[in-house]
């Protein structure tokens, strides 16, 4: 680290996490409500609950920091509640309903469901308009582009309030010269408005993925680039000697105005942060294969890392809208310490998906909540402590916590309010364990061959439940938990993601040579783009995958290669790579038939100095550490044990605790179950281990 401080900011649904690392591997972590109305007011709440730790005015702790970076829901947010900006799409002229053909199905669940309703455009019919243009396959162009076409186009924009512009041509990959002029034309006429090219932000073959991913583009643009203009101006206020850095889906960190030129990459911003600090918390233990859960308080994120290496998505339905850009894969479901709980039409408790968020909140939070929640279950189970969250700073009422329980699902159900909290508890785990099993069983894993990292807020209190009932064994919770997103931010890379369409059979000298010519230039415009922002020759770091197929193919797989020069001397190991990894996702592969390259691409890292590793001293042993005792509940029965209560702060690292006990860090309450021992390590996590009886 060049300067004193790092800082973190992991924006979610109901809290916005901070975490401000050091020089010396001191993390500090900090909570505030997230303000959905005002996103930046949360980051200011935030810097002065620092502020007030350190003693140290915000004006003087961000111009010491090497790094500020944040993550952020807002992109998310604005494509769950369709509240991004009024947009509007140029195509070529009989494409116009590309959009809505979806290649002719609908997602993969509901393909044969006549009444699953259409997804919501994000692009009005009236709004898109096609072109006179034409170019063919081969890159011939067949039509001309019509300009008086655009120009009528932007008339009709203009007339509406458009605010952003996508344009995506048929081939326009293999011939963008059309869509440059277009774009031209937009910025001539309209000069206020954002413009997404399709050819130059997803530049693969693939018609419908490239105008949807230009579509979602468009249509966040605008909300990112006002976001990142407050939180830049915000941050350059208070002294800040760097910009600004985005934490993008694709796992690595982005500039403001690569954030809002690609705002698509924004969407997963908070939660593709997680299989970095999960791989980070777990190197210490020598484990590689992790499943890292993220319970907040409103949904439950869920990524999976084999053997190190994460698990990356291309063209997929996201929120029902086509993305082809690399995203981390994260499965996301409505589990969360806001998850309400309600009895449907057959009599049956249900949890979630709808959340009560930070406003109102759950019951127990005592701003107008009278729903019951996750969090009102768990206090009224004795999980958590009555006197407040977040070192007491978030004051829980235990009375209205019971009292939501209670009218709402414990007195129409004829349950005890302990029996119906439990109820809500194993209800939200089971959905939680679907989750887990459709990253793991359904691709083809054994969840107990992972070692499951617990992160978020709520996670802890439901982390050994969880892991008894998909069979995992171990556990490594870190005391970071609740801000681990936000910590994976600080200890990632900038990461850029450049793409070039190759149809090329690999045959001959001309196609080896092509590749290459496209990956030196594709990589060139990374490398330019990193020392722009500050980063040598050593810090660059590239890394090659190309799709492929065999020719008569209709999909293709991806193929991580080393950088080399492609030739016809290595063109052999490119064709081995790609027999190899489609006998590992089809089970077989065919040597003797010929193949082709669809797309090339090239993932090009800025290396970030990580910050010192967090370290535990001695402390006080665990019996030492006992602070009180609460009735809670473990069974169905609903019958209270007594419970000792840990207070985690003291804690030296060896310091072990069995079974049932409760944990209270500052930001997290750490639920051990029955049949489970947790150790604290040396590296700032506790080890959870299942006692070889098994859990109860």
């Amino acid at each position: 680290m060049k300067s004193e401080y790092r800082l973190g900011i992991d924006a979610g649904g109901t809290f916005t996490d901070f975490v401000l690392a050091d020089k010396s591997g001191q993390v500090r972590l900090f909570k505030a409500l997230s303000t959905p109305q005002d996103p930046t007011l949360a980051i200011k709440n935030g810097l002065a609950l620092i502020s007030e730790e350190l003693g140290v005015p915000a004006n003087q702790i961000i111009p010491n920091c090497d790094l500020c970076i944040n993550g952020t829901t807002v992109g998310l947010n604005a494509l769950i509640t369709h509240k991004g900006a009024k947009a509007g799409l140029i195509c070529t002229a009989g494409h116009e309903d590309s959009l809505e053909i979806r290649l002719g199905h609908k997602e993969d669940g509901y393909r044969y469901d006549p009444e699953y309703p259409p997804a919501t455009m994000l692009v009005p019919r009236y709004l898109r308009r096609g072109v006179q243009e034409r170019v063919l396959s081969t890159g011939e162009v067949r039509t001309p582009l019509n300009e008086a076409d655009v120009r009528a186009a932007c008339e009709v924009f203009k007339a509406e309030g458009v605010e952003t512009v996508a344009i995506s041509f048929v081939w326009s990959v293999l011939y963008p010269d059309h869509e440059r002029r277009a774009g031209e034309i937009v910025r001539e006429m309209l000069p206020g408005v954002v413009l997404t090219l399709g050819s130059e932000l997803y530049p693969q073959v693939r018609e419908y993925t490239r105008t949807s991913t230009a579509v979602v583009n468009a249509y966040l643009a605008p909300i990112m680039k006002r976001y990142v203009t407050a939180v830049d101006a915000y941050f350059q206020s208070l002294g800040a000697k760097q910009p600004v850095r985005y934490y993008q889906s694709n796992g690595g960190l982005a500039i403001g105005q690569a954030m809002t030129d690609r705002s698509v990459y924004a969407i997963n911003s908070g939660p593709a942060s997680a299989p970095a600090a999960g791989q980070y918390v777990c190197e210490p233990f020598g484990k590689k294969d992790v499943i890292t859960v993220d319970m907040g308080g409103t949904s439950f994120d869920i990524t999976l890392t084999k053997d190190g290496s994460t698990n990356i998505n291309k063209n997929i339905d996201f929120l029902r809208y086509r993305i082809g850009v690399p995203m981390i894969q994260v499965e996301t479901l409505g589990a969360g310490g806001g998850s309400i709980g309600w009895i449907d039409e057959m009599g049956l408790m249900q949890m979630g998906p709808q959340s009560a968020g930070s406003d109102p909140g759950p019951a127990c939070y005592g701003q107008g909540g009278k729903l019951p929640t996750v969090s009102d279950a768990n206090l009224v189970m004795g999980y958590l402590n009555p006197d407040g969250l977040v070192g007491g700073r978030l004051p829980l009422s235990y009375q209205k916590a019971h009292d939501a329980v209670k009218t709402n699902l414990a007195d129409p159900l004829d349950l005890s309010v302990e029996r119906a909290a439990y109820g809500m508890f194993t209800i939200v785990n089971a959905n939680m364990v679907n989750g887990i099993r459709r990253v793991t069983v359904e691709r083809g894993y054994d969840p107990r061959d992972f070692v499951l990292v617990g992160a978020g807020g709520a996670t802890a209190a439901h982390i050994t439940a969880l892991a008894d009932a998909i069979g995992i064994d171990t556990i490594v919770l870190p005391k970071l938990a609740s801000g681990l997103c936000a910590f994976g931010q600080i200890i990632s890379d900038v990461k850029y993601n450049y793409m070039a369409t190759a149809p090329l059979r690999l045959e001959s000298d001309a196609a080896y040579a092509r590749i290459d010519e496209l990956y030196n230039q594709i990589e060139a415009q990374g490398i330019a783009h990193l020392k722009d922002d500050g980063f040598k020759g050593k810090d660059i770091v590239i890394k090659r995958s190309l799709d492929m197929r065999y020719v008569g193919q209709v999909h293709e797989c991806t193929v991580e290669i080393d950088n080399f020069k492609v030739d016809a001397k290595s063109i052999g190991k490119v064709i081995a790579a790609f027999h190899k990894r489609h006998e590992q996702l089809y089970t077989y592969s065919e040597p003797h038939s010929v193949v082709e390259v669809v797309n090339i691409e090239s993932t090009v890292y800025g290396v970030v100095e990580k910050p010192a590793r967090m370290t535990i001293g001695k402390g006080v042993s665990a019996d030492k550490a006992i602070k009180a005792h609460r009735d809670a509940v473990f069974s169905a029965d609903g019958k209270r044990v007594k419970t000792p209560i840990y207070d985690g702060t003291p804690l030296g690292a060896g310091a072990t605790i069995h079974g049932p006990a409760v944990i209270e860090e500052v930001t997290t309450t750490i639920v051990v179950e029955p049949g489970w021992t947790a150790r604290l390590d040396e590296s700032g996590s506790y080890l959870m281990t299942r006692d070889k009886k098994g859990a109860k």
